[in-house]
C-alpha cells in the first residue's frame, strides 16, 4: 500500500478544523444519494469533491438507470415485471461473482428506490423506446438495456424492459440527473466543498478495533483535518483512469481503446479503504463494449474469429458481445454481412471498425480476410441454411434478427487494437454489506467507513451480463442505503 494513503492516528490530530457526523468523499450519483439520505435521516454532512463542480462519472453517462419489479413506468406501457424475474436476470447474468444478498436487496427494492428518485425531481416519461438502441434519443423512458430478448436469458425470465431513461431527448440524462441532486444537496444546506481532495483517513482505537473517525483534506493548498463522529462514506469511483492498477488487477482490460470515466476515477477511495483492512473484490472485470448497433441491421450480420467461426449470438447486448470478442485469441475479429445491412453503418454507428474486406462473393472476400481455406464458407453456408428456416442451433439467434447473407458481402474489422471503439470501467471494488459497510478479507466490519457507487463491489459483476443502467442504478441506489444507515448507526 502507497505511503501517502497510511491512515493519520487521531491521536496525533491536535485540532479539528471541521466536525460532522457524516463525511462523503465524492460528488457523483453515489455521493449525491448518501449525502441527501443521511442528511434527511437527521445527521450533519459534509460532501467533498476533488472536481470544480458536481457530476462525477454519472455526468458523463447517459444516466439511464436499471429498475424494475414494477416500477410506474413499467407499469403504464403494460410490462408485469416483478422482483423476483428482475432478481433471477440479474444473478443469472452476472454469473458466479454475483451477490445473491444485493441483487435480492437491489431488485426488491427497485420500485421503491424509483419513487425516491421522482421524489427528489428526476423526470420518467411514462413510454417506451421500442427499438434496439443503445440509449434513447427520443424523451421515451423504458428500453431493453441488457440481453433479457437473447439466448440464454429468453427462454428462462420472461423478457422484460428494465432501461429507465430520463425525459430528455438526446444523450443528456447524465448532466440532468446530477443538476437536480446537486440542487437537492444545496437546497438542504449541505456543506460542500469543491476541489478538495482526500489525502487518508483518520483512525482510532476502540479496544481490539480500529475505528475511522475522519479524515485528512486538502483544500486551497492547505491539509485540514475533518472529524465524522459517525464515519466516513467512500463515492470516488472506480479505477479505471489508474493504468497501474488495470495493469496489476485487470490486464485483459487493456486490450480495450478508451477507459470510460471521469479523471478522478483513479481507485483513491479504493486504496484508502485498504489502508484500514478493507478487502477488495472482483477486480478482474469490467465492463467492455462493442457498439455495433445502431444501425441495428448489423444484428443481422456475424461475428467469426481468425478460424472463420461464429463465437456468440450476434442479437446479445452489445457489452456481452464485446466481452467476448476480448476473449478471441490468435487473430482478428470480423463481423460479417450483407451489404445491404451495412447500410447506414457510416453515419449511424459508434464503432469505428475499418473495413476488413469486401467481395462480390463470399470466397473473394475470404481471400482477402486471409481466414483458413474453406472456413468462413463453410460457416456461413451452415449459417445461411438454418436461417432460412429461422433457426440458429448453434447460438441461438432469435428468428428476428435471422436471414441469409447474401453477396456481395462486408467484413468490418472488429479486431481489438485495430481501431474499434472498445470502451470499458472496472466492476471491482472494496466489499461492503447490503448496507454499505465496508468489509476486512476476514468478513469483519471496519467501524466508520462505508463505500458506495463503483468504489464498492455492488450489483454489476460480470463484463458479459452487464446491462446499461446497473451501474448508475446500483451507486444511486447503493449510496442512498449507505447514507441512511450511516445517519441512522
Amino acid at each position: 500500500m502507497a505511503d501517502k494513503f497510511k491512515p493519520l492516528s487521531k491521536n496525533e490530530v491536535c485540532a479539528w478544523d471541521a466536525e460532522v457526523d457524516v463525511l462523503v468523499v465524492g460528488f457523483g450519483a453515489a455521493g449525491a444519494c448518501a449525502a441527501i439520505a443521511a442528511h434527511d435521516n437527521g445527521a450533519k454532512v459534509m460532501l467533498i469533491e476533488a472536481a470544480s463542480d458536481a457530476g462525477g462519472s454519472t455526468a458523463l453517462s447517459s444516466a439511464e438507470l436499471y429498475l424494475g419489479g414494477g416500477t410506474r413506468v413499467q407499469k403504464a406501457v403494460g410490462y408485469e415485471d416483478t422482483a423476483e424475474a428482475m432478481y433471477q436476470y440479474l444473478m443469472m447474468a452476472n454469473g458466479p461473482q454475483a451477490s445473491a444478498e444485493k441483487t435480492r436487496r437491489y431488485c426488491e427494492e427497485s420500485v421503491a428506490h424509483f419513487d425516491w428518485l421522482v421524489e427528489q425531481g428526476i423526470p420518467f416519461k411514462d413510454s417506451e423506446y421500442p427499438h434496439r438502441a443503445m440509449m434513447a434519443l427520443t424523451d421515451d423512458c423504458l428500453l431493453f438495456t441488457g440481453s433479457e430478448k437473447a439466448w440464454p436469458y429468453r427462454d428462462q425470465i420472461p423478457p422484460t424492459p428494465r432501461g429507465h431513461n430520463l425525459y430528455i431527448e438526446g444523450d443528456n440524462g447524465g448532466p440532468l440527473f446530477m443538476k437536480i441532486m446537486a440542487d437537492g444537496v444545496a437546497k438542504r444546506g449541505i456543506e460542500t466543498r469543491f476541489e478538495t481532495r482526500v489525502l487518508k483517513l483518520i483512525t482510532e482505537r476502540d479496544g481490539e478495533q480500529v475505528r475511522v473517525c475522519g479524515a485528512v483534506i486538502r483544500q486551497d493548498m492547505q491539509e485540514r483535518t475533518i472529524a465524522a463522529r459517525k464515519g466516513v462514506v467512500l463515492c470516488c469511483g472506480g479505477f479505471v483512469m489508474n493504468e497501474e492498477m488495470i495493469a496489476q488487477y485487470a490486464p485483459e482490460l487493456k486490450k480495450a481503446s478508451m477507459p470510460i470515466g471521469n479523471p478522478n476515477d483513479t481507485g483513491s477511495g479504493i486504496k484508502m479503504g485498504m489502508s484500514v483492512g478493507g478487502a477488495v473484490i472482483n477486480m478482474h472485470e469490467g465492463f467492455v463494449s462493442l457498439p455495433y448497433y445502431p444501425p441495428a441491421t448489423l444484428t443481422y450480420g456475424i461475428l467469426v474469429n481468425a478460424q472463420g467461426q461464429r463465437f456468440i449470438n450476434e442479437d446479445a447486448y452489445h457489452g456481452s458481445v464485446g466481452s467476448a470478442c476480448l476473449r478471441q485469441v490468435g487473430g482478428p475479429v470480423y463481423f460479417v454481412m450483407s451489404i445491404d445491412d451495412y447500410e447506414g453503418y457510416e453515419t449511424q454507428s459508434y464503432l469505428g471498425s475499418p473495413i476488413g474486406g469486401t467481395g462480390e462473393t463470399l470466397d473473394e472476400l475470404a481471400a482477402e480476410l486471409n481466414l483458413p481455406e474453406g472456413q468462413l464458407q463453410h460457416c456461413v453456408e451452415t449459417y445461411n441454411r438454418f436461417a432460412s428456416e429461422g433457426k440458429d442451433p448453434l447460438f441461438h439467434k432469435d428468428a428476428a434478427w435471422l436471414k441469409p447473407i447474401t453477396p456481395p458481402v462486408v467484413a468490418l474489422d472488429c479486431t481489438p487494437g485495430n481501431g474499434t471503439f472498445y470502451p470499458y470501467f472496472t466492476l471491482g471494488g472494496l466489499d461492503t454489506t447490503v448496507d454499505g459497510e465496508v468489509k476486512t478479507a476476514g468478513g469483519e466490519l471496519i467501524p466508520g467507513l462505508y463505500a458506495a457507487g463503483r468504489t464498492a463491489c455492488g450489483v454489476p459483476r460480470r463484463g458479459d451480463g452487464y446491462a446499461s443502467g446497473t451501474s448508475v442504478g446500483d451507486a444511486s441506489f447503493s449510496g442512498r442505503v449507505a447514507g441512511l444507515h450511516i445517519a441512522r448507526s
